[in-house]
């Protein structure tokens, strides 16, 4: 790790753990698992605390439902050990694309390349 990536570290939270959360780890976290997106799940030795610790972007979205309810007492076994049953249904984990140049934007939005003129609105002019 170069000396950029420790400065990272020390002073962002959304690259991954802090200096301090990776210390707090090391010295108190046992491993529970990782989902399928390189995320590790940790608690400490007497169970009463819980967190996890980013593949890249802090992105809460990023947590599967079976591992949020894990970290939050939900569910007393993680899902590692106990996992959840899932309908058929139900849809793979999709990224939260609001505020990115990746979000939806309908017809007519003045952020599309080509915005078309909408012929349903009529623009509010002050009297």
């Amino acid at each position: 790790m170069g000396i950029l990536n420790t400065l990272l570290r020390a002073v962002t939270w959304w690259n991954g753990s802090t200096l301090n959360t990776a210390i707090y780890t090391r010295r108190k976290g046992v491993k529970v698992g990782e989902d399928d997106q390189g995320n590790v799940f940790y608690e400490t030795r007497d169970g009463k605390r819980r967190w996890v610790m980013f593949n890249g972007e802090a992105e809460a979205s990023r947590v599967s439902p079976d591992w949020h309810g894990w970290l939050h007492h939900t569910y007393k076994e993680p899902p590692t050990k106990a996992p959840l049953a899932h309908k058929d249904w139900e849809k793979p984990h999709q990224e939260n694309l609001t505020g990115t140049a990746l979000a939806y934007a309908p017809g007519g939005s003045i952020r599309q390349a080509d915005p078309a003129p909408r012929g349903d609105y009529e623009a509010w002019q002050p009297e």
